[in-house]
């Protein structure tokens, strides 16, 4: 479903309270029955026009030939509830385009009060189940809407709880900032899926950064679950004037202020110097509801799925094979240190949870399939119109034409900002070319004019990942 906001702004302090009290409700019932959710709200003059104004715009709603009268919580209904909880906390002031469509999650760029760009994802968990109704026609019988919204927000929490503790180990992850009910607040990666890119420098040395993040992870005791180009982010950097890589938008900025004879000064008036160009591809990790302890009954078979998916990859879209066999599961986790599988649990996401939640995503095949993108009967979102206030609102669509790069990166799904602007012109000219193509959209067949080979690619820089790996290429 499509997140609304149009109507937030419009809601009351005692629509809020009718609202929360459903949710409450819902815990255990259905179908919360009308008489209940004035008790919850403990409105002293009567909830049907507070009910009447949340249904009107689909925040709740009524089960057709029920018993008695009552209403249920949708998935409409849960987001306002969760965007108003980011917007009391200051985590988000406004909401912007739709950038992605996972297996069952939404993602939107956000912003909060200070302009500072972040991204919202939305877990929708049930929308697989609908369509393998008949594959699951005996669990879905035992499954409810309700049902659906709470795994929502176990995958929600344990999501932000692995996402936090990899974080605080410097692991490439975006930067955790909120988590409320089925919703998680994180930093925004101005990067490309490794899915849209189609040629790399140097395709060895990335291979072997990203098989060692896997051997790195299993150190830990988490495994991805579902590492592949769908879940992969890159991002190029290039050194900076301070020495230090930058995001290629910083770096240009500084060529900006060369341009106009302002280029930093060292102390006694001497002119800093640019360093020779080198461009890094950094990669960031994304996606953890499906991740899973090395204790899991089943942590070798996902291990070598994972490592499979990224051989795979690069063997068709880069063309370059590896000699060398591994990683290996039973090599990744001879020693193991600093057990974040064991902190995650202690963090708030139970054992018991993380069961159910297994049991869930096996059952409805979301456990980590890869190449699934847009949902059946899914639609493009069009952009929404601007409402007044500045709160919770989506953006306005500029009056002058678009450019040509705006284009491809509407086309992308991706938010046309300035800094996307200068990272698709950038990527354009140094070297990693990215593809047009949009969620669900299978990625075209790229045959180069000559196949990289081992010895055609570099290793500069990648003795650390390969030695953590413990193997080599």
């Amino acid at each position: 479903m499509k997140l609304d906001t149009k109507a937030i702004r419009h809601l009351t302090a005692e629509d809020w309270r009718v609202l929360t009290a459903v949710e409450m409700g819902s815990k255990n019932h259905e179908l919360v029955p009308t008489k209940l959710i004035g008790q919850i709200s403990g409105l002293k003059s009567g909830v049907h026009r507070n009910i009447s104004n949340l249904a009107k715009v689909n925040l709740i709603a009524k089960i057709q030939n029920a018993k008695y009268d009552g209403y249920r919580l949708t998935y409409g209904g849960l987001d306002y509830l969760a965007l108003n909880t980011h917007r009391k906390s200051t985590s988000i002031y406004s909401v912007g385009n739709q950038i992605g469509v996972g297996k069952e999650s939404d993602i939107y760029v956000v912003a909060s009060a200070e302009g500072i760009q972040r991204v919202l994802k939305i877990h929708r968990l049930g929308r697989i189940s609908f369509r393998t109704v008949k594959a699951n026609r005996d669990y879905l019988r035992n499954r409810t809407s309700g049902s659906w919204m709470y795994m929502s927000r176990l995958a929600a929490l344990k999501e932000f709880s692995i996402m936090k503790a990899l974080h605080e180990n410097d692991f490439p992850v975006p930067v955790p900032v909120a988590q409320s009910r089925h919703t998680i607040v994180m930093s925004l990666i101005n990067a490309f899926p490794l899915r849209q890119i189609s040629s790399v420098p140097d395709p060895a040395g990335l291979y072997a950064e990203l098989l060692a993040l896997i051997v790195r992870l299993a150190g830990v005791g988490l495994i991805h679950g579902d590492y592949n180009e769908f879940n992969i982010l890159i991002e190029e950097r290039k050194m900076g004037l301070d020495g230090k890589t930058h995001s290629l938008p910083d770096i240009e900025e500084e060529q900006e202020l060369d341009a106009l004879g302002n280029a930093p000064m060292l102390e006694g008036g001497t002119e800093v110097k640019e360093p020779t160009e080198s461009i890094t591809l950094v990669p960031t990790i994304i996606d953890f509801p499906q991740m899973v302890s090395i204790d899991h009954p089943n942590a070798q078979y996902y291990f070598d799925r994972d490592v499979a998916c990224i051989k795979r990859f690069f063997s068709r879209r880069f063309h370059f094979t590896s000699d060398e066999p591994g990683p290996f599961f039973a090599e990744s986790i001879k020693v193991v240190q600093n057990r974040l599988d064991i902190a995650v649990e202690a963090s708030g996401f139970s054992r018991k949870m993380a069961k159910e939640l297994d049991a869930y995503m096996k059952e409805v095949g979301a456990d980590g399939i890869e190449g699934e993108g847009r949902a059946e009967g899914e639609e493009e979102d069009d952009d929404s119109e601007l409402e007044e206030g500045g709160v919770l609102v989506q953006p306005e669509v500029g009056a002058l034409p678009p450019t040509e790069d705006e284009e491809v990166l509407a086309s992308q799904g991706g938010p046309v900002t300035a800094a996307n602007l200068r990272l698709l012109h950038s990527s354009l000219v140094h070297g990693m070319e990215v593809l047009d193509i949009k969620d669900g959209e299978a990625a075209p067949e790229l045959v180069p004019a000559v196949a990289p080979s081992v010895a055609q690619s570099t290793f500069s820089k990648r003795g650390a990942a390969k030695a953590a790996a413990g193997w080599s290429i």
